[in-house]
C-alpha cells in the first residue's frame, strides 16, 4: 500500500492537483524502476539504408515509388501507415501530459522522458518506410500534413485520473498493434523493428498501470468510475485521421486489431492485474461503475465471439476460392 501525503478520505475531496501530490512518490518509484530497465536503442541501426534510392523531385536519377517495390503486405502497408501518423502526433501528445502533468519534479521528468522515447517511434518507422519504399512518400507525407493539421484533443483532457486510466490501457494496444503489425507484415526487418518499438510500449504500459494500481489504494470509487469511463469509451489516438475507419476495418480483418484482440489481449490483462473486478469495499458510485464495467466486457466478449465467427467465414470462403483456381 501507498502512503499519500496528506490523503483527504472520501472521492469527494480528491480534485487533480491533490492527486498529482499524493502520487508523486509512486511517479518517482516508478519512473527509477523504468530507467533501470529501459535500454536506449538507436533508431538507425534498424533500417535498410542499403535498400534506399532517391526519390524524383531534384535528384536526376530519381525513381517513382510504385507498389512493386515494396516487401511488405497490404495489410502491413496500411497498418504502418496507421501507427506511423499515430505516432506523428507526439507534439499533441506531450502537450496535452504536460498540460495535466506538469513540467515539474517526478511528473515533468516523467513526461519529457517519455516524450524522448516515443519520439525514436516516429523516427525508426518513418526512415524504414522510405529506405525500403514500403509506401508511396508523396501519400504519406500529404496524410501527416492533413493530420496534424487537424490537432488532436484527447477524449480524457478533462481528468488527470481519467487521462492515467486510458494510457495504462492505450500504450498496451498501441504495443499490440505494433507487434502485430510486425508478424503480419511480411519483412522480417520490419518485424524486428516494430518488436523495438514493442518493447517500449510495453514498459510505458506497466508505468502506467502501476501509477493506475496506487490510484486505486488512494480513491477505489473514483479510480473505478475513470476505469469504466475509459473502457467504455475507448478510441485509440488515431481516430481522426484520413480513412481510419476504412483502415480499421482492414486491419480487423488482417487480425492486426480487432474486437477479440481488443477485449482478450488490451483490456482483459490490465483489469486481471489489477483485480478491477474483484475489488471490494467499494461505495455505491463505485460499485455501480464496477458492475456496468463488468456487463460492458461481457457484451464486448459477444461481439468479439460474432466477429471471429464472421472473420472465420471469411477465411473459409477465401480458401475454397483459392482451392478452385
Amino acid at each position: 500500500m501507498i502512503s499519500p501525503r496528506s490523503a483527504p478520505g472520501t472521492s469527494s475531496d480528491w480534485n487533480d492537483a491533490r492527486l498529482l501530490y499524493a502520487l508523486e512518490e509512486v511517479v518517482e518509484r516508478e519512473l527509477n524502476r523504468h530507467l533501470k530497465v529501459a535500454k536506449d536503442w538507436m533508431p538507425h541501426e534498424y533500417v535498410p539504408f542499403g535498400e534506399a534510392r532517391n526519390y524524383p523531385g531534384f535528384f536526376e536519377d530519381g525513381e517513382p515509388w510504385d507498389k512493386s517495390q515494396s516487401k511488405v503486405t497490404d495489410v502491413g502497408r496500411i497498418a504502418l501507415v496507421v501507427n506511423l501518423l499515430t505516432e506523428d502526433n507526439l507534439p499533441s501528445y506531450h502537450h496535452e501530459i504536460a498540460t495535466l502533468f506538469g513540467r515539474d519534479g517526478a511528473w515533468g521528468t516523467w513526461v519529457h522522458r517519455w516524450t524522448a522515447e516515443e519520439g525514436r517511434h516516429g523516427i525508426v518507422m518513418r526512415d524504414y518506410l522510405l529506405a525500403s519504399r514500403a509506401v508511396d512518400p508523396d501519400e504519406l507525407e500529404r496524410f501527416r500534413m492533413a493530420h496534424m493539421s487537424e490537432g488532436f484533443t484527447s477524449d480524457n483532457a478533462h481528468s488527470m485520473l481519467h487521462s492515467v486510466a486510458y494510457v495504462a490501457f492505450q500504450e498496451l494496444a498501441t504495443r499490440v498493434s505494433h507487434r502485430n503489425t510486425g508478424h503480419q507484415s511480411g519483412d522480417p526487418v520490419c518485424d524486428r523493428m516494430l518488436a523495438r518499438i514493442a518493447t517500449d510500449e510495453n514498459l510505458h504500459m506497466v508505468f502506467y498501470r502501476n501509477l493506475l494500481k496506487a490510484a486505486f489504494e488512494l480513491t477505489p470509487d473514483l479510480t473505478m468510475r475513470a476505469v469504466r469511463d475509459v473502457v467504455v469509451g475507448f478510441r485509440m489516438p488515431g481516430h481522426g485521421m484520413p480513412g481510419f475507419e476504412r483502415a480499421a476495418a482492414q486491419m480487423a480483418i488482417g487480425e492486426v486489431y480487432n474486437l477479440r484482440i481488443h477485449h482478450d489481449d488490451v483490456l482483459q490483462p490490465v483489469l486481471r492485474y489489477l483485480k478491477v473486478l474483484e475489488i471490494d469495499g467499494l461505495g455505491p458510485e463505485g460499485l455501480a461503475a464496477q458492475e456496468e464495467l463488468g456487463l460492458f466486457m461481457g457484451g464486448l466478449d459477444a461481439q468479439a465471439a460474432t466477429f471471429d465467427e464472421k472473420l472465420a467465414a471469411r477465411k473459409a470462403r477465401m480458401a475454397a476460392r483459392a482451392a478452385a483456381r
